[in-house]
C-alpha cells in the first residue's frame, strides 16, 4: 500500500492506539530541541499533531506538512491556531512551502518512508537560515534489523506493514555532512530507563553552517 493510503486509513485509530514508538519520539523531541522562542518552524510530517501541539509553543509561526490529508485534518480540527500554517505536501518534491528563511525544521518517523535521503538533506540545507537547526527522530536502526517496521491494526483485525527502508547511522551522518549540516547532538532513546536491549529512538539535531 502506498504511504499517503496507509496514513489516511491509520488516521482515525494513530491517537488512541498503543504505539511505543510514536510515545517514546515524543520524549525524544522535546528533550533534544533547545527550547524556543524560534521564529520561523517547519515541521515535516506533523501527522495528527502529535509534536505540532508542542512545536506551537515555541515557534512565533509554524508551517505543518504532511502527505496524509486525514491525518493532517485531525491536527488541524485539534489546533485551530492563527500561527499555524498547515500545509500537504510530498516532501520528496521541491519545497513549495519553505518561501522563509528557517530557524528550526522537525522531521519526526518520516525518513524511513523515503528510499533516498539526500534530496531531503539538500532541501533542509536550502531551507535553513545559517546556524538553524535541523531535528530527525526515527525508529533505530538497530530495530529494523531485528524487523521492526510501521504497521497498524485494521478493522476486523488484519495488520498492515508500510513500506519502510533502513538507514543506517552512518547514512544519516554522510547525508547531512554533503549538504553542510553538522551533527551537534546524537542520542539513542530506551524503551527501559536501565537502557538495556535494543534502543527503540535515534534522534540527530543538525545544524546549518556557514
Amino acid at each position: 500500500m502506498k504511504i499517503e493510503e496507509a496514513y489516511n486509513e491509520w488516521a482515525g485509530s494513530y491517537d488512541i492506539s498503543p504505539n511505543s514508538t510514536r510515545d517514546l519520539e515524543a520524549q525524544a523531541i522535546r528533550a533534544t530541541i533547545p527550547p524556543g522562542p524560534y521564529a520561523e518552524v517547519i515541521e515535516l510530517g506533523c501527522g495528527t499533531g502529535k509534536n505540532t501541539e508542542w512545536l506551537a509553543t515555541q515557534a512565533g509561526h509554524l508551517t505543518a506538512v504532511d502527505l496524509s490529508n486525514e491525518m493532517m485534518e485531525r491536527a488541524r480540527l485539534k489546533l485551530p491556531h492563527s500561527h499555524i500554517n498547515f500545509q500537504p505536501a510530498d516532501i520528496t518534491q521541491p519545497w513549495f512551502f519553505a518561501s522563509r528563511p528557517v530557524d528550526l525544521l522537525v522531521c519526526s518517523l518520516v525518513l524511513e518512508h523515503i528510499e533516498h535521503l539526500e534530496a531531503v538533506f539538500a532541501q533542509a540545507r536550502q531551507a535553513l537560515r545559517v546556524g538553524g537547526l535541523f531535528y530527525v527522530g526515527e525508529l533505530h536502526p538497530s530495530k529494523q534489523y531485528q524487523g521492526s517496521k510501521a504497521r497498524f491494526e485494521r478493522t476486523g483485525g488484519s495488520v498492515c506493514e508500510l513500506e519502510s527502508h533502513v538507514h543506517h547511522v552512518s547514512d544519516y551522518i554522510e547525508a547531512a555532512h554533503q549538504h553542510g549540516l553538522r551533527c551537534v547532538r546524537l542520542h539513542e532513546w530506551f524503551d527501559t530507563p536501565d537502557r538495556t536491549g535494543t534502543p527503540r529512538i535515534i534522534s540527530f539535531l543538525f545544524q546549518r553552517a556557514e
